[in-house]
Formats: structure tokens, sequence, C-alpha cells
């Protein structure tokens, strides 16, 4: 009897020990499941716009990430009673993050013009949560797909642009969702003002002169990233610039060029002559045009009805000595010898010594200081994208954010800066690219190219 009993004991006491481990068992596999990474219950993230314009053929970067790895995408457009997959995908392998490219396809067999689209956006992770189903992320946005490019069409222009030369269009360009419009020339992209009506716009351009191809384009893009662009017919004439070759001589490099050298510390620890003017001409020089740029890149907004200029004429009987892109290769004792090369990017005008400068036309100033090798040098912005600027001038007479009359009196010439004798640099610049300076000293040039285009474009937007 009490052998049963004990042993019936023994039996409770194991059947106790193995209700024990089996819940042990348990509460192991569940913290496992609750700590381990493969089961990781954080949903993926995606970056997606809450609305975006979408154009076909365009693509769109979506970027999306996941803690532990990325395992599967779809994204499909939706109106409500219509679908389209657009994209979808499995990684091959458990990435952290990665960007989505979606092309919205150009031929879909819908007509994506009409109705309210949604764009929806499903990830799901590697994670072995949810019955080995994962977590699972969804983004929506509203899509507004945009089939049509902006219209594009020339209204007026310059009959003609010489190499190194300027040139005007009134153009008109319209989009319901129109994001950019601008006149590409090249590398640079001229921004155009809006013009009298809606939907025009102006511009001057240039035809940069080191450039020997120019193809002047109205480029208009709406929010879908739809794109048109329109050549403009402009009589292209072609114009060579000049090459000098000229001699250093010791006395300049100990000289002129040890005084501009001090201006920049880098420059006048240079124990050679030699580089020390390369280093003057070249690196000193592009750092006081990187600030000319700086300061005439940008069109001021002007009154068209009222914006008239006369032919600038910044010194009375004065001579010009020195031509506008004159290519200048600067040598030691012979030409074999070649230290350095730089453009000539003005007029030099002479006249007497610490002669009045006048500005032609009416202008604020936007910069009134030293600039190395440009010397005492104020810059007039008369609106429209439109400045000029003088160099080595004695003395500068007038402030920046001063408005200055045609007339007026800015400064006196002098040879401050990389100058020798008493002259005065004269430059023109169109949103930050020099041009030649002769197109805006004559009447009629201004008459024909600029002020006839106006008339022309007030006479065609009238009549519409």
């Amino acid at each position: 009897m009490r052998r049963n009993y004990v042993y019936g004991r023994r039996r409770k006491k194991s059947r106790a020990w193995l209700w024990i481990l089996l819940l042990l068992l348990i509460a192991g596999g569940a913290a496992y499941i609750y700590l381990s990474p493969k089961f990781e219950r954080i949903p993926p993230e995606i970056s997606l716009k809450p609305r975006f314009f979408w154009a076909p053929g365009q693509t769109i970067r979506v970027p999306i990430r996941d803690n532990q790895g990325l395992g599967s995408y779809e994204a499909i457009l939706s109106d409500g009673s219509r679908s389209l997959t657009v994209a979808s995908g499995q990684f091959d392998r458990p990435l952290r993050q990665e960007t989505l490219q979606i092309t919205l396809p150009k031929s879909t067999g819908l007509d994506l013009s009409k109705g309210h689209w949604a764009l929806k956006i499903e990830v799901n992770d590697r994670s072995l949560w949810n019955l080995g189903r994962g977590n699972r992320a969804v983004a929506t946005a509203r899509v507004v797909v945009d089939t049509q490019p902006p219209r594009v069409g020339v209204v007026a222009h310059s009959p003609s642009v010489v190499r190194g030369g300027s040139g005007l269009v009134v153009f008109r360009a319209t989009d319901a969702h129109l994001k950019r419009v601008y006149v590409q020339v090249g590398k640079k992209e001229f921004q155009v003002l809006p013009y009298r009506a809606k939907g025009y716009w102006a511009t001057l351009l240039a035809w940069p002169f080191r450039d020997e191809i120019f193809a002047p384009t109205i480029v208009a893009v709406d929010q879908a990233g739809n794109r048109t662009e329109q050549p403009i017919g402009f009589e292209r004439i072609d114009r060579s610039y000049r090459v000098s070759w000229i001699k250093l001589s010791d006395r300049f490099l100990q000289g002129k060029i040890a005084e501009i050298a001090r201006l920049d510390p880098e420059i006048a620890a240079l124990s050679d002559p030699l580089k020390r003017f390369k280093a003057v001409n070249e690196d000193l020089r592009q750092k006081n045009e990187a600030l000319i740029h700086h300061y005439t890149s940008k069109p001021t907004a002007v009154d068209f009805s009222r914006w008239r200029l006369r032919a600038f004429y910044p010194l009375k009987s004065a001579k010009r000595v020195a031509d506008f892109g004159d290519e200048r290769h600067y040598y030691y004792r012979d030409r074999n010898r070649e230290v350095s090369r730089s453009w000539h990017l003005g007029y030099d005008l002479a006249s007497t010594r610490h002669a009045p400068i006048i500005s032609s036309n009416p202008a604020t100033v936007v910069f009134a200081g030293f600039n190395g090798i440009y010397g005492n040098m104020p810059i007039l912005d008369h609106g429209f994208g439109l400045y000029t600027l003088y160099g080595h001038c004695s003395s500068v007479l007038v402030s920046e954010g001063e408005h200055v009359r045609a007339g007026q009196v800015i400064a006196r010439t002098g040879k401050t800066g990389l100058a020798l004798g008493d002259h005065l640099h004269f430059g023109i610049l169109v949103q930050g690219v020099e041009v030649w300076p002769m197109d805006w000293m004559k009447q009629n040039w201004i008459k024909s190219h600029i002020d006839g285009v106006f008339r022309e474009a007030d006479r065609i937007i009238g009549k519409k």
C-alpha cells in the first residue's frame, strides 16, 4: 500500500516537471519569436509624395527601406474602377534600402487623361512574422496624369545675332501645369520674364564668343515632366576675334604683377615671377570674374512699356585701345616659352587722365568696389538682364543700391588693378555672359534688334 502511494507521488512530480518543462519551452519559443530579428514586426518605410504629376514615359523614384531586409513590392495605378500594375518585383537579396524607379507606360490601353488617379505602393519585408507573410507597408498618392506637353511659339525675335553678340526673343509658352520655361544656349540657361499678356515671355540672350555653335532653343517643361523645345530662327553671323602675342618684361613682372599679387597671400608667396604672373592672370582673374558673374546673372523685372535704351557711350572723345574677345598669349623672351593665356572681355577706352565716366542709361548700382585685376569697378543693372561694368577706375562716385540717371557721372578713369595706363575697361553682360559691346553702342542696332522686336511683338499680341 505504501509502495503504491510513493509511486503515485513520484508520477505526479514527474508530470509536474514535464508541464514545467513544456511551459519553459513554450516561453522560450515565444521569447525567441519576440526577440529574434527574423520575427521583427516593424513594417517597411515608403517615401512617397502625397501628390505629384506624372506623364507617360516619365519615371518617378520612390525610396523604400526596412531595418531587416526588403522582400517584394507592387505599384498599382487606379481610378477606382480601372487599375494598372505599373511595377512589381522581388528582391533577390535582403537589401535594407532601395529606390524604386517606376515608369508610367506610354501605351497602357487606358485613357489616362480622364479620371482621378491614385498610385498605391505595397512593400513587404522578409520577416517571418505574421505566419511567414512578413510585415507590409502601403502608401498612396494622388496622381495627376498629364499627357499634353506645353505649347510654345515664337512671336518675334532679333533678325540676327553675331558671334559674341546679343539678341532678343518674345514668345508664347502655355500649359495648365507649367513648371519651367527658359532659353537654352549651349550650357547656359537664360531666364525669361513675363511679357505684357498672360502666357507671353521675353528675354535677352547672348552667343558666347568662344562657342562655335549657336542653337538657341526655347524650353518649356510642365509639372509632369512633359517637355517642348522650339528653336529660334536667328540669322547667325560668324565673327572672328583677334589673337595677340604679348611679351612679358622683367619690369612688368617685378612691378605691376608683384603689386597685384599682394592681393592674394597664396599668390604673393610664389617666388617665381612667371608662376606669379600665371596665378594672377588665371587664378585671380577667375575669382574676379566669378564675382562679376555673381552680380550680373539674374534679370531684373522691368516695365516693358517704358524700357527703352540709348546707345552706350561711357567716355567722350575716347579711343578704343583694346578689343573685345582678344585671345592673349603671354610669353617670356620668345614665343616658345608661353606662360599664360586669357581673353579680354570688354573694350578698353582711353581719353584724358581721370576722365569722367557716364552712365548712358538709367540703372541701379549692384556693385561698387575693388575687384582684383579690374581695380575699382562699379557694375550697373539696367534691367532685363543687361549689365554694364567699368574697370580700372581711379575713383567710383556711386554706391551700391543707388539709382543713377542717364548722363550721370559714375566714376573717373584710372589704372587700378591690372592696368598700365589710365583708361576705362568697359564691359557689357547679358545674364552673366560677356557680349560684344559694339552692338549696344550703336543706336541703329538697338532700334532694329531690340525696339523693333518689341513693336512687332506688341502688334501681334494686340491682335489676339
